[in-house]
């Protein structure tokens, strides 16, 4: 038994070495099938070890050993856009005013969770681990896009180790939960480098886009952060919820690459052209850190049980993303001198996101699921950018658990429908942002098996 429990974790885990982007920002709320197929509302319920992540509380009315093996799958269509860029038209000086339509690259991502628990028999105390991936990001336009000098390739893939212990007060029918979030990421940028003038150490007319060559920046970070939990059920149909996890602040420290393409580019690095254009290439290298916060979030929930076979819940999520102000690299070589510090503002804020969920039983073995959420964007108008050109969304989901008293599988599929999202941002003196409009959509499937022993 426990050398299958070994390969299903094995298989589980390795697909996830690869990114994603879902959710408010860049989080990813679907970390578990039962509560996906609820819309996400699921902190008053917490039921099965991936309470872990929506109220760590909740471990602590389970029994026994229990281990949940997950996967969620994300279908990513292309993002459209159609509009103007600083780059749409044809470099260097007849840029910025024609209309382009573009696509980003397709996508189909895995992403694995683990979740497991134990429960005392002598004292109400139970301990869990879980390991997820809440706040991936993977972005990807082709290299001749308009969007190139923007990005090419964003990522984030972390992953996230919680350790967790939760205590039950049985004459009260409260649990309460802290533990510990260890977050290592790895991070990669890739894009094409551009100057809005022709000397890009000492800018004057003409004015335009002139190419200077690609950068590329790879780095790590691990940091640490905190969760806390409360479940209540003062009646038997009634529970509520309460969860928060702190802020984790990346500070990711790592390489940059950068080759020059044209003479322009040579300059930018303080070398004089020295071959005949278009043959003129060099390359710097230097160390390089940024740093990316992780933001804190805040559930509020409410489930519901009219009666024995049907439960409703109600919750509302208040995510942190206030804290993320800027993207800003810092290089410690003299030859980047012309790129170090130029602060990229995010100046994100605060959102709310609304969860509805239900669960009919239909009889011991099968239970019925369905949900619908609604998210806003943390992204300022002035601010949207190809990175994450990120939308209020809307989100439909079904599924269903299928089981016995010694396992469930659980299913679900969500749909999840990005309001179009119109921008006027452009900016030709620093050759950001774009006039036009972002489509989005995103299906997701997920399928959970949790163990008791």
């Amino acid at each position: 038994m426990r050398k299958w429990l070994w390969c299903v974790v094995m298989l589980c885990a390795l697909p996830g070495l690869r990114g994603v982007c879902h959710g408010a920002g860049f989080k990813v709320s679907e970390q578990g099938a039962k509560a996906m197929a609820m819309g996400n509302a699921f902190a008053a319920q917490a039921d099965d070890p991936s309470a872990l992540y929506f109220n760590p509380a909740g471990i602590a009315f389970l029994t026994g050993v229990q281990v949940n093996l997950g996967a969620l799958g994300i279908i990513v269509p292309q993002t459209e856009f159609r509009g103007t860029t600083p780059l749409s038209g044809t470099p260097p000086l007849d840029t910025g005013s024609t209309t382009a339509i573009e696509h980003s690259r397709r996508d189909i991502v895995i992403a694995p969770t683990l979740y497991a628990t134990y429960a005392l028999d002598t004292l109400p105390l139970s301990f869990g681990f879980g390991v997820n991936a809440t706040y991936p990001l993977s972005k990807s336009w082709s290299d001749s896009s308009v969007f190139r000098n923007q990005v090419q390739i964003a990522s984030i893939k972390p992953v996230n180790f919680q350790p967790t212990v939760a205590y039950r007060f049985d004459d009260l029918n409260l649990g309460v939960a802290a533990g510990i979030d260890v977050t290592y990421a790895v991070v990669s940028l890739q894009k094409s480098l551009y100057s809005p003038t022709i000397d890009p150490t000492a800018p004057a007319p003409p004015f335009g886009a002139y190419e200077l060559g690609s950068l590329g920046v790879d780095g790590t970070a691990t940091d640490v952060g905190y969760n806390l939990g409360l479940l209540w059920k003062p009646r038997s149909d009634l529970s509520l919820g309460l969860a928060y996890r702190s802020k984790i602040t990346l500070d990711i420290e790592g390489d940059a690459n950068y080759l020059a393409t044209t003479p322009t580019g040579m300059g930018a690095i303080g070398l004089a052209d020295s071959a005949p254009f278009p043959y003129t290439r060099a390359r710097a290298s230097s160390r390089a850190s940024t740093s990316i916060p992780l933001p804190d979030t805040f559930d509020l929930a409410v489930a519901w049980r009219p009666t024995e076979k049907l439960t409703l819940e109600f919750d509302a999520t208040r995510t942190g993303w206030s804290s993320f102000k800027k993207l800003e690299l810092h290089f410690d070589s003299p030859q980047f001198a012309a790129f170090n510090n130029l602060p990229d503002p995010k100046n994100w804020r605060d959102v709310w996101g609304y969860k509805f969920g239900a669960q009919y039983q239909m009889n011991p073995r099968l239970a019925l699921r369905a949900g619908y959420s609604f998210d806003e964007s943390p992204v300022p108008n002035e601010m949207v950018d190809p990175l994450l050109p990120d939308a209020d969304r809307h989100s439909f989901s079904v599924g269903a658990g299928i089981g016995n008293a010694l396992g469930t599988i659980d299913l679900a599929y969500m749909w999840v429908h990005f309001v179009d999202r119109a921008v006027h941002n452009q900016d030709m003196t620093t050759l950001r942002g774009a006039n036009g409009v972002f489509k989005s959509d995103a299906y997701l499937l997920a399928a959970n098996l949790n163990l008791k022993f």
